[in-house]
């Protein structure tokens, strides 16, 4: 089946209600990204970013509007069927690494694969490759409280991949990351999206992501504010 976008949303919005006050924390946006395209999401905390970045991912509902992912309409699915796209069509990297504690960094990367029944050779196998893909092959038996922070990111980006996603969503991903750190996550990232042909939306207010995105979209108040090129913002610096 081909399809234009990977990722279409149609009015989307999301309102909140905090006491008398209606928040709305996302509002009417439409936005198209392409199968291959690296996305990136901007604007300051509070803008709605993160709000768009779980509609889009199925971890929340809208309040109205669509969302499609390779022109499934997710509202149409039941709760099985959204498990299953979300496990075998999107990854996931957080802020916060989301990694589980007491699990070593390979057991963290074959998570995702308990859950798609791949059985465990090779899920160990494929681990160990992501792993190594990511420069972590000799820490594969370390638990994250043993790890920096970047290497905790790296294997947060290798479990993402864990199930050949066709979509990367990373909501903030170099944001607890130093300068270095977080250039050499985006880099990581950009390879994996030009090698893999892997579609990447990034949440962000990280201005390196910038200069690997194809495409910038600003927001603020939960609206979108323009769309802009890579090449637009090079030329206009």
């Amino acid at each position: 089946m081909s399809f234009e976008y990977s990722v279409e949303t149609l009015n989307l919005t999301k309102y909140y209600q905090l006491g008398d006050t209606i928040v709305k924390a996302v509002e009417n946006v439409s936005i198209q990204i392409h199968k291959g395209e690296y996305l990136s999401l901007m604007g300051p905390s509070g803008s709605g970013k993160t709000t768009l970045f779980k509609l889009i991912g199925g971890l929340d509902k809208p309040t109205r509007g669509q969302v499609f992912i390779e022109n499934i309409d997710i509202s149409k699915l039941d709760a099985y069927e959204l498990a299953w796209l979300r496990c075998r069509k999107i990854g996931y990297i957080f802020q916060t690494f989301n990694l589980i504690p007491i699990l070593t960094a390979i057991e963290n990367v074959s998570l995702p694969m308990i859950f798609a029944n791949v059985p465990k050779q090779e899920r160990i196998k494929r681990a160990r490759e992501l792993l190594e893909k990511v420069g972590l092959l000799e820490r594969v038996n370390h638990k994250p409280l043993e790890l920096s922070g970047g290497q905790q990111q790296r294997v947060a980006i290798a479990r993402a991949l864990a199930n050949n996603p066709s979509i990367i969503l990373a909501d903030e991903p170099t944001g607890n990351l130093d300068l270095n750190t977080g250039l050499n996550i985006t880099h990581l990232l950009k390879k994996i999206n030009r090698d893999n042909n892997v579609t990447i939306f990034c949440a962000t207010h990280d201005y390196k992501i910038l200069e690997v995105s194809d495409r910038i979209v600003w927001i603020r108040d939960g609206k979108i504010e323009k769309v802009e090129t890579r090449n637009y913002i090079r030329k206009n610096k």
